[in-house]
């Protein structure tokens, strides 16, 4: 059986609408004054259709727009709880930010470009790196790989720490 649209939810059904831990939904709690779910008998909460509505404008506040909690906590106190309701209907090609409303530049072609690459693991890590580094940058890495390997095998040959008689454990000697 389906609950109603004005039915009262328990904490863990708010979890899962909201997208975060139970735990956290405490927490806003002990940070977030308008944040009251109706208590019951043993201490059990449960949430109004209206406390799940503010607790999806903090999440959005706090996870997309990069808010921090005092910053969530000054918007309610200079703007009240409506601030925290109409975090989706900013202007279009807009969002808002601790200093405002502040308008979408479009992504530059290039930088667009540079982010999905930096993105896309499609490409084999070999194609990366002789993308990335050149000849000589990727030998001296592997120099100071190897150098670092002998130095851990000297260091647990002293400490009784080797894979075996002095037997290196590393991938590059």
């Amino acid at each position: 059986m389906t609950k109603g649209p004005l039915a009262l939810r328990t904490i863990s059904e708010t979890a899962d609408h909201v997208g975060v831990q139970q735990h956290v939904l405490r927490f806003w709690e002990t940070k977030f004054p308008f944040i009251r779910p109706t208590k019951r008998a043993g201490g059990r909460r449960f949430y109004r259709p209206q406390d799940i509505e503010l607790l999806m404008g903090v999440k959005t506040l706090l996870y997309d727009r990069g808010y921090t909690i005092r910053g969530v906590q000054k918007l309610f106190k200079d703007e009240g709880q409506k601030a925290i309701l109409s975090t989706g209907n900013e202007p279009a090609g807009s969002y808002v930010t601790e200093q405002g409303v502040v308008p979408e530049e479009p992504m530059a072609d290039d930088a667009a470009q540079a982010r999905k690459s930096m993105f896309d693991f499609s490409e084999d890590i070999e194609g990366l790196q002789a993308k990335m580094l050149s000849q000589e940058t990727r030998e001296s890495f592997l120099n100071i790989a190897k150098a670092l390997e002998e130095a851990q095998e000297h260091l647990g040959r002293h400490i009784g720490r080797t894979g075996g008689r002095g037997q290196p454990r590393g991938k590059f000697s």
